[in-house]
């Protein structure tokens, strides 16, 4: 029995300036490790959420399925965020700039937080600017943890490397 292919995103070459920041093709342009970073904002508030990486996959899979989807560097796997934690986000609003290097993603998230720490978002800490100390405090701008880590990820690695 024949399957139908699945579907597909296609990227145009770069072919001009005009063309990538005035045409009407998606031509991103992906980094010497072949990523594109990609800032996510919860769509309601336009808070930050994260910082993630996409490669081609990522990104199609993304578009196809509605869904965030990054590269992780620290695992090198392709990441369908929320697959293990059920924190998926649902995509609102998909923007790629001006010269095609960079996207912005706003997400309803489910379960209302982003952060594999517990916190709603990845940028839960605020660096102190101007005269003080050298040596700054980071200064927490969420006071609790949306979630227990070890409640959603058990023992699955963490993934931040020192």
């Amino acid at each position: 029995m024949a399957t139908d292919p699945q579907p597909d995103v296609r990227f145009f070459s770069r072919v001009s300036i005009e063309q990538v920041e005035e045409g009407h093709e998606l031509a991103p342009k992906f980094d010497e490790h072949g990523l594109i970073p990609c800032v996510t904002t919860a769509a309601k508030t336009g808070e930050v959420l994260m910082l993630g990486y996409m490669n081609a996959e990522a990104l199609k899979r993304t578009i196809l399925t509605g869904e965030a989807h990054y590269w992780s560097r620290s695992r090198q796997v392709l990441w369908h965020k929320g697959a293990t934690s059920g924190l998926v986000q649902k995509v609102v609003d998909l923007r790629i700039d001006d010269d095609q290097d960079a996207l912005w993603l706003q997400v309803d998230v489910v379960g209302d937080a982003s952060c594999h720490v517990g916190f709603r978002s990845c940028f839960y800490r605020s660096v102190p600017t101007g005269a003080g100390p050298a040596e700054r405090t980071l200064i927490y701008r969420e006071a609790e943890k949306t979630f227990d880590p070890k409640e959603i990820y058990g023992d699955a690695p963490n993934p931040t490397k020192l």
